[in-house]
């Protein structure tokens, strides 16, 4: 009976130091996972293209202000900025020394760009230092645009033309200009860069395509304010002419992300009003993409998705 009892308790007490060991060992985990999350201080950066338009500025800094009280909630992102690539502070760079003083250990860094271009693929990656590419190298330096890579680790989210945002913002602004569907031709007039210029012309297609099937609109063109057209107001006018020959008018609608005077109402007006019987024949409004509830929502969506990766890594 005394040899039984003292296995028994020999049986108990192992399995007890066991039990402590395992319970000490998931306790240290647990710890350390608190650590790391506690040590990671994650902010988010909002990057647009910068402007010499007030008014275009503006419209990026109250996108940021929008979204700001969504993003922070959470308690996970600790601080929001907006950079702009060039033309204007605060910099890209500025704003990464920012971070870097305020004690950031991770940026999210969310580009509000349209589509694919040398900015997001060459120049952003250069500018934070993920990158070293000769061309957009040289292109800093005549731009003046400074380089800097920062202590926090950066991380670059999808651009907006990987959701269907674009296609519902566009047809919103149809149904506010379209008076007879059946008799219109669509008209989208962007800013593209020459390197993507299929790429931009398939997002233009799908976008359209869209619309259409939601409209009856049932013809469309495209042309360029700027860059591929070298901000030649005749791009425009010769999209529309083009709708315009069995169609009755046309409803043009500017792919930008914000409102610049230069584009949408130097350009594409002027380009516009190349057009004979314009006023009868053209419908036209000179706004942007934002403000847009769907465009703040993915914002928030995409800033949500990244940092929750970097606070909660997998095991």
């Amino acid at each position: 009976m005394y040899k039984k009892t003292v296995s028994l308790l020999a049986v108990i007490g192992f399995a007890a130091i066991l039990f402590t060991s395992c319970n000490s060992n998931t306790t240290a985990q647990q710890q350390e996972a608190k650590t790391t999350e506690s040590n990671n201080k994650i902010g988010v950066l909002l990057v647009n293209h910068g402007s010499r338009s007030a008014t275009w500025r503006n419209a990026l800094l109250q996108l940021e202000k929008n979204v700001t009280d969504s993003i922070l909630s959470s308690g996970t992102v600790k601080g929001i900025k907006t950079a702009f690539m060039e033309y204007n502070e605060p910099s890209i760079a500025t704003r990464l020394k920012e971070f870097d003083a305020e004690g950031f250990t991770d940026v999210v860094i969310v580009p509000v760009f349209l589509t694919v271009s040398p900015h997001t693929f060459e120049d952003i990656p250069t500018i934070i230092g993920q990158k070293e590419d000769p061309q957009s190298m040289e292109m800093l330096k005549i731009e003046k645009i400074e380089r800097y890579t920062p202590k926090a680790k950066t991380y670059i989210t999808p651009l907006l033309d990987f959701t269907d945002i674009l296609k519902k913002n566009v047809l919103r602004r149809v149904q506010g200009l379209t008076k007879n569907a059946s008799e219109e031709g669509l008209v989208l007039i962007g800013y593209g860069d020459e390197t993507y210029d299929k790429e931009w012309g398939m997002l233009f297609d799908k976008v359209a395509e869209y619309v259409k099937e939601n409209t009856g609109i049932n013809k469309h063109s495209y042309g360029w304010c700027g860059h591929i057209a070298r901000y030649n107001p005749l791009e425009t006018t010769k999209a529309i002419e083009k709708v315009l020959t069995d169609k009755k008018a046309a409803v043009v609608i500017p792919v930008l992300v914000a409102q610049d005077e230069m584009f949408q109402i130097k350009i594409i007006g002027d380009g516009i009003n190349k057009v004979k019987n314009n006023k009868e024949r053209v419908y036209y409004k000179p706004d942007a993409i934002l403000q847009d509830a769907n465009v703040e929502s993915w914002v928030i969506q995409v800033a949500k998705e990244f940092t929750d990766k970097i606070a909660k890594p997998e095991a």
